[in-house]
């Protein structure tokens, strides 16, 4: 990429008495004048009307580029018009034909015998009207938490294609981090409600991939503005930025592993024993675990039970247990105090402490190898539930990809989360081989493939594991 190595180009920091200032203004002068004199009740009543006028200087940039035959008068662009868009209400001929006047009076378009031609301003404004449009618009069909991100991207790429050019883009970088920092703010808020949505996972995914693209693109304009003399004064800026994706990027990993270890616990087999130390342990790590891990704290987990994946789930999820302290009887109380006054320890028999007895035995290097591999295998096995991929390619042998996940649980998209951990564990530890398939069978399903190739392959078990 090519350094910045001369003065970026700003009306903020260039004289204002140079006649370029001065042709400048004048370009978003005829911009407001253009605004001004189409703007009526109608426009504010009705942002339709806005599309109508967008849509008209549209037809007219086409036919600047070649794209369409010339337009004669304002008569030839109302037609056209009508035979464009599909439009209930389109603008009537004296509509048009005040559009057109409107152009040419701010000179963004000349008026001539036989034909309607576009101007040098006109195209640029134009250029920046149909822009903005299109940035509102794409703003706009993003979620709350995404338009945060999408206005930091777009932030980025603006930086990128201005800034690099010599040509400031405005103060991009700390837009950059300041609309991170928004979404951050936002996934804290609804870290709750996302966990209690059951198809939150893909929205998560996003969020985390779009972190990730925006840590990138920081990285590179941190590396376009090391050879600006002004690098020390963005060096705090640069650093609280840095700071701030690696929280969001930790932040959004965190929530995808607690929304993964959620759908993997409800099918873990419950225990007939409790350990004390096993939920003493977990009691500690709930307490106040790091954006990224994978353990929940309270709320989380309660949060999660509101997702209602079973019958009466919601109530499990706002049961709190409360105990209170029954009252004492006079006779309770004597009885204590008696208790307290007399007390008298109980002193057991000493045990004599015996010390175990170590016997040294030799084992090959082969074995030890076997041995850690069949250890890791039975802690995999411990919190990833492969038995059902298992007895199924024991029958089948065989078996296509999206067949074994659906048939070995069913045709939801949380089930098939599942099975595709245990497929990736089975592969991982060389219990199955994956080959790929052209023709395998569809099935009926909630959920689909991002790639279409992902699903043409089948599975096997290895015979030497």
């Amino acid at each position: 990429m090519e350094k910045v190595d001369r003065e970026i180009i700003s009306i903020f920091k260039s004289d204002h008495n140079l006649p370029q200032m001065a042709r400048a203004m004048r370009d978003i002068i005829s911009l407001a004048g253009v605004m001004k004199d189409l703007s009526t009740e109608s426009v504010f009543d009705s942002p339709l009307e806005m599309l109508r006028f967008l849509r008209i200087i549209e037809l007219i940039h086409e036919e600047a580029y070649g794209l369409s035959d010339p337009i004669d008068n304002a008569e030839t662009l109302y037609y056209r018009y009508q035979s464009r868009y599909k439009d209930g209400e389109p603008p009537t001929k004296a509509r048009v034909d005040q559009i057109v006047n409107v152009l040419a009076k701010n000179n963004w378009v000349s008026k001539q015998t036989h034909q309607i031609k576009m101007m040098s301003v006109g195209k640029r404004m134009m250029d920046a009207l149909t822009r903005l449009a299109n940035d509102s618009l794409a703003y706009y069909l993003e979620d709350e938490i995404g338009r945060s991100l999408f206005q930091a991207r777009r932030d980025a790429e603006i930086s990128e294609a201005y800034d690099d050019k010599g040509i400031s883009g405005g103060n991009r970088i700390a837009s950059l981090i300041h609309n991170v920092q928004g979404a951050i703010n936002l996934l804290k808020e609804r870290e709750l409600e996302l966990l209690a949505d059951r198809n939150a996972l893909p929205q998560l995914q996003l969020i985390h991939t779009l972190m990730e693209e925006l840590e990138g693109k920081l990285q590179e304009r941190i590396n376009q503005f090391q050879t600006i003399e002004d690098s020390l004064v963005l060096s705090n800026l640069m650093q609280k930025g840095t700071g701030a994706l690696a929280e969001g990027t930790s932040l959004s990993i965190g929530m995808i592993n607690k929304y993964l270890q959620f759908m993997n616990v409800q099918q873990t087999p419950l225990k007939t024993k409790i350990s004390p130390e096993s939920v003493r342990v977990f009691i500690e790590k709930m307490f106040n675990p790091p954006p990224e891990s994978e353990i929940p704290n309270a709320h989380q987990l309660f949060s999660f039970m509101d997702q209602g994946q079973y019958k009466g789930e919601e109530r499990d999820g706002i049961w709190i247990p409360v105990k209170y302290a029954a009252p004492l009887s006079y006779l309770d109380i004597e009885k204590g105090i008696d208790f307290l006054e007399n007390y008298e320890p109980v002193v057991a028999d000493i045990e004599e402490i015996t010390n175990p007895e170590f016997h040294e035995e030799n084992i090959e290097v082969d074995s030890l190898t076997e041995l850690v591999e069949e250890a890791g295998w039975l802690l995999t096995k411990a919190s990833i539930d492969t038995e059902k991929v298992e007895k199924y390619l024991e029958q089948k042998k065989e078996a296509d990809m999206e067949e074994t996940i659906v048939e070995t649980s069913s045709p939801l998209w949380g089930d098939a989360i599942r099975q595709l951990l245990a497929i990736s564990a089975l592969e991982a530890n060389k219990k199955i081989e994956i080959r790929p398939k052209q023709e395998v069978k569809q099935y009926e399903k909630e959920w689909e493939w991002i790639q279409d190739d992902d699903r043409k392959s089948s599975i096997r078990r290895r015979e030497h594991s």
